[in-house]
C-alpha cells in the first residue's frame, strides 16, 4: 500500500513531464504548418521553436528559489495555470510575436515543472525505488513527445490552420494537472525544514510505513540541522565536484543533439530527405516517439538495478555510433528515407535508455536538501542553455556546413560525453539522499 501511494504521488507529479513532453514537441509538425501560415524562413523558423526554451531557461533560474522559499506544490500549481494559459494562447496569433509571447509562458512553465518535479519525486521516494520514480518523470516526457507527434500526425490532415489545434490540445492535460496537485503532500524534506515535522512524519509513514519513517525522519532532520541553505555553499570545496558534474551533465544531455529530432525530426524528412508529404514526414515522427517510448521503459525497469551510470554510458556510447552512421548516410543523393529513419531510431532509442531518464535522476541526488532546489536550479538552467545552443543553430548549421558534418559534430559531442561518464561521475544506485550528501564531505 505504502510503495503504491508513493508511486501515486509520482505520477501526479509527472503529468508536469507529460505537458513538457507535449509542449516541446508539439513544435515538430506544427513548424511545418506555421511557417506556411507566418511566412517565415530559416531565422524565423529557428525563433519559434526557440522561444519556448527561453521561457524554460528563465523558469528553471528562478524555480530552485521559488521553491526553497515556497515549497514545492505551491509553484507546480503555479506552473500548470501557466501551462493552460500557453495551450490558449499559442493557439490564437496572428503573428509570430504573439506567438512568441504565448510559447515564452509556456517555457516558464516547464522551466519550473522540469526542475521541481524531480526534485519533489526524489524528495518523497523510498530509496529503493527512487530511481524508478524519478525516471517516471522521464516516462511521461516521452509519453507527451509520443502524444504530441499522434496529435500532430492526426490533425495534420486539417490544413495550414491545422498548427493552431495542435498547440491548444495541450489545455486539457494541463486541467487534469492543476486538479491533480490538490490531492498530493508537500515533500516531507521541505516540512522538515518549515518546522512541520508532524506532518512530515504522516507523509513519510504512507510513502514508507512507521517505522522506516521514523529513521528517515531522524536522517532528515539531522542533515537540515546541518545545512545552512546558501547559495554560495554550492561553490564550497565539497560540493564543486557534485556542481560540475551535475551541470556538465545537463549540457551534455542536450548538445548531444536530441532536440535535432525532438523539435526538427519532421523538417529533416521533409527538407533533408525529401519526397515526403507533410503528413508522411510528420508520421514518421510517431515512429520514433513510440521507439523513444518503449525503451524509456526499459530504463525505468533496469535503472535500479544496473546503475545509473552504466546506463548512461551504453546510452551515449549508441548515439555516437547511431550519429556518426546517420552522417554517412547524408552522404549519399538522396538520402535514403528508410536507412535515415532506422538511424535516427537508434539513436533516438540509445538516448532514452540511459541519458534522457538518466540526468534527472542523477541531479536530483546529488545535493544536500537545504539547497537542492537551487542546485537543481543551475543544473536546469545550463541544461536549457544548452538546448537553446542546439534549436537556434541546427537549421542555420545545416545550412553550412551540409547535414553530415552537422551530426558528426553531435556524434564528437556524444563521445566525449561517453569519457565524462567513465572518468568523472560516480554511482548513486541503492544510496539515501542524505548517504549521498555526506559522501561530499
Amino acid at each position: 500500500m505504502t510503495s503504491r501511494y508513493a508511486y501515486l504521488i509520482a505520477a501526479v507529479a509527472a503529468i508536469s513531464g507529460l505537458l513538457f513532453g507535449f509542449d516541446t514537441a508539439v513544435i515538430n509538425g506544427a513548424l511545418i504548418f506555421l511557417r506556411q501560415d507566418l511566412r517565415l524562413g530559416t531565422q524565423g523558423t529557428e525563433g519559434a521553436a526557440t522561444a519556448l526554451l527561453v521561457g524554460c531557461a528563465i523558469g528553471a533560474a528562478v524555480a530552485g528559489w521559488l521553491t526553497d522559499r515556497l515549497g514545492r506544490k505551491r509553484i507546480l500549481i503555479v506552473s500548470a495555470l501557466l501551462f493552460a494559459a500557453s495551450a490558449v494562447g499559442a493557439a490564437l496569433p496572428r503573428a509570430l510575436g504573439e506567438f512568441v509571447a504565448a510559447r515564452l509562458a509556456g517555457g516558464l512553465a516547464i522551466g519550473v515543472a522540469s526542475v521541481l518535479a524531480p526534485l519533489y519525486i526524489a524528495e518523497i521516494s523510498p530509496r529503493k525505488i527512487r530511481g524508478r520514480l524519478v525516471a517516471l518523470n522521464q516516462m511521461a516526457i516521452v509519453t507527451g513527445i509520443l502524444l504530441a507527434y499522434a496529435t500532430n500526425w492526426g490533425l495534420s490532415f486539417l490544413g495550414t490552420s491545422s498548427w493552431r489545434f495542435m498547440f491548444g490540445a495541450a489545455v486539457v492535460p494541463s486541467v487534469a494537472f492543476f486538479l491533480a496537485l490538490l490531492f498530493v503532500p508537500e515533500s516531507p524534506r521541505f516540512l522538515v525544514e518549515t518546522g512541520r515535522e508532524e506532518e512530515a512524519f504522516r507523509v513519510l509513514a504512507r510513502v514508507s510505513g512507521a517505522v522506516s519513517a521514523r529513521l528517515e525522519l531522524d536522517e532528515i532532520r539531522e542533515t537540515v540541522a546541518e545545512e545552512s541553505g546558501s547559495l554560495w555553499e554550492l561553490f564550497e570545496r565539497r560540493l564543486r565536484r557534485p556542481l560540475l558534474i551535475a551541470v556538465a551533465l545537463a549540457v551534455l544531455q542536450q548538445v548531444t543533439g536530441i532536440n535535432t529530432v525532438i523539435y526538427y525530426g519532421a523538417l529533416i524528412f521533409k527538407d533533408q530527405v525529401g519526397g515526403q508529404s507533410d503528413s508522411a514526414a510528420i508520421g514518421a515522427n510517431v515512429i520514433i516517439g513510440t521507439v523513444n517510448f518503449f525503451c524509456t521503459i526499459f530504463a525505468l525497469w533496469v535503472i535500479d538495478r544496473l546503475g545509473r551510470r552504466a546506463l548512461m554510458m551504453a546510452s551515449s556510447g549508441g548515439m555516437a555510433v547511431a550519429l556518426f552512421l546517420l552522417g554517412l548516410a547524408f552522404l549519399m543523393k538522396p538520402a535514403p528515407a528508410a536507412l535515415v529513419l532506422v538511424l535516427i531510431l537508434a539513436y533516438t532509442g540509445s538516448f532514452a535508455i540511459g541519458l534522457g531518464p538518466g540526468v534527472w535522476v542523477v541531479i536530483s541526488e546529488l545535493f544536500p536538501t537545504r539547497i537542492r532546489g537551487r542546485a537543481m536550479s543551475i543544473a536546469t538552467l545550463a541544461l536549457w542553455l544548452g538546448c537553446i545552443l542546439i534549436t537556434y543553430t541546427f537549421l542555420s548549421l545545416v545550412k553550412a556546413v551540409g547535414s553530415t558534418v552537422a551530426f558528426w559534430i553531435y556524434g564528437a559531442l556524444s563521445v566525449l560525453c561517453f569519457v565524462f561518464l567513465w572518468r568523472v561521475v560516480p554511482e548513486t544506485k541503492g544510496r539515501s539522499l542524505e548517504e549521498i550528501e555526506r559522501s561530499w564531505k
